[in-house]
């Protein structure tokens, strides 16, 4: 993977109708600004419930938007990740539907998980209570069959996410046959969406457990045999996240947008400073994301603390509110469908109140930290939380989900700010020093001194957060 800024977008989102048009952008309004491309599910449907994360076809780019031969020609531009959603398919999917009329007569019986899979003898309540959730519920749905009998599916975020088997033969078969379509159409690395639930076993919590991480490896190792690079994507107590990236290729840093709020907000860079002594070097570092912004990333885990108080944390979160007049709050939590305990959803921009002077200063920060940077598509234009949509769907993400128009995009790349910005990217993806060595200068805890030393080169950040400036020097 190529050591420069990434983009992460959506394909319908972004001014564009197709992937064609989506190389049209990258040869031109956004030339040399990333090195690499996440494009968010662009399988069959991508207007499903969960905004493509639930395919019906996850082999079937939607015709909508093109075919492989596109997304292959789209690759000669830049290195492309795709989404491998390992954990679940569509309810609508043609292997669901075709077990709902057969039971278990059908072909793909054994692909999906239900209760009994799981918990052949029974389940306890210490059992059920053990299991990790993200969300509200238990992790089932019961489904009534052709033959009038009903079962218990394991969904373990929404009715329409089917769990599969992943160590199922038929379950391994599906997901390679995945991993052959990817490397056929160009696809240079892979984001394992939901891994950490893949692997379900009875006494256990489900989520990362020996299996998870046995799973996890042996799907990245048919990866590399395609040339496919693996990310794992997992919103877990720091701690956890540290060992889980001594086991895969690269891991998200999920722990800075919160870090990062919290060093410009108190003006005290302390924890961040603690997080960037012990940080998984092999990261994605992120502000935003198609998601909301992680909590659980910062949070303490039972008595264990985190890396932020959580006085200081429920401070933050409420800032967030504030500063988003509220707005934050009508999206996150039991305000809106798509519940998740663990993240706000709101812009990136409007968390800081839209107050450009810091906007700028969290992506210096986040392009001078260790790891390979990621640009959610709504964050590159300092975006501003979409109450339309949010009001239309009442799906608490899609206040960060925007749908810009041509000339949005247009307009947006005349602002002082996105200028502002492209020149910090561009700094970012070409200067030497960015592939030295990191060196974070001990200060006092109002002030953030990044420096990356390679040789002759060198590349610094100084940011007084006591006068909210920021200085950015390089040789």
């Amino acid at each position: 993977m190529k050591n420069q800024i990434q983009l992460i977008t959506y394909i319908d989102r972004l001014g564009c109708e197709s992937i064609s048009d989506l190389n049209l952008l990258f040869k031109n309004e956004l030339k040399g600004l990333f090195g690499g491309l996440h494009i968010l599910p662009f399988y069959y449907p991508i207007d499903g419930e969960d905004a493509g994360f639930d395919p019906i076809d996850h082999n079937l780019i939607d015709p909508r938007l093109g075919d492989w031969n596109d997304l292959k020609e789209l690759s000669k531009e830049v290195d492309i990740m795709a989404d491998l959603i390992v954990n679940h398919v569509s309810a609508k999917s043609v292997q669901f539907q075709d077990y709902l009329q057969k039971g278990e007569k059908s072909e793909y019986a054994s692909l999906f998980l239900n209760y009994n899979t799981v918990f052949p003898n029974g389940a306890t309540e210490a059992d059920l209570m053990t299991i990790y959730r993200p969300r509200p519920n238990l992790p089932f749905s019961m489904f009534k069959l052709n033959d009038g009998s009903v079962k218990l599916i394991w969904t373990t975020f929404t009715s329409n996410q089917i769990d599969i088997d992943v160590n199922n033969e038929i379950g391994i078969k599906y997901l390679e046959s995945i991993l052959n379509t990817f490397e056929k159409g160009g696809v240079k690395m892979i984001r394992l969406d939901a891994a950490g639930y893949a692997i379900k076993k009875q006494g256990t919590s489900c989520f990362m457990i020996d299996e998870t991480y046995e799973f996890i490896g042996q799907l990245t190792e048919k990866a590399k045999a395609k040339g496919i690079e693996v990310l794992v994507e997992i919103h877990s107590y720091y701690k956890t996240q540290i060992e889980i990236a001594k086991k895969v290729d690269y891991v998200y840093d999920f722990a800075l947008p919160v870090l990062v709020l919290d060093t410009l907000f108190n003006k005290n860079a302390s924890s961040l400073k603690k997080w960037l002594e012990v940080s998984p070097k092999n990261a994605l570092t992120v502000l935003d994301t198609h998601d909301g912004i992680g909590i659980v990333d910062v949070a303490g885990e039972g008595d264990l603390p985190g890396l932020i108080e959580n006085e200081i944390l429920d401070d933050i979160v409420n800032q967030m509110h504030v500063n988003s007049k509220g707005n934050s709050l009508k999206a996150t939590g039991a305000a809106a469908s798509n519940l998740d305990l663990y993240q706000v959803n709101c812009t990136y921009f409007d968390a800081l109140g839209r107050d450009e002077n810091a906007y700028l200063m969290a992506r210096a920060i986040q392009f001078f930290v260790p790891g390979i940077p990621q640009v959610y598509y709504v964050g590159l234009f300092a975006g501003e939380n979409d109450m339309e949509l949010l009001e239309k769907t009442n799906v608490g993400r899609d206040i960060n989900r925007h749908y810009f128009t041509k000339n949005e995009i247009k307009e947006h790349l005349k602002r002082p700010i996105i200028n502002e910005l492209k020149e910090l990217m561009l700094l970012r993806n070409n200067h030497p020093a960015f592939n030295g060595v990191f060196n974070l200068i001990e200060t006092s805890q109002n002030v953030l001194n990044i420096k990356w030393v390679n040789g002759n080169y060198w590349a610094e950040l100084f940011i007084d957060l006591k006068a909210m400036k920021m200085e950015v020097k390089f040789s």
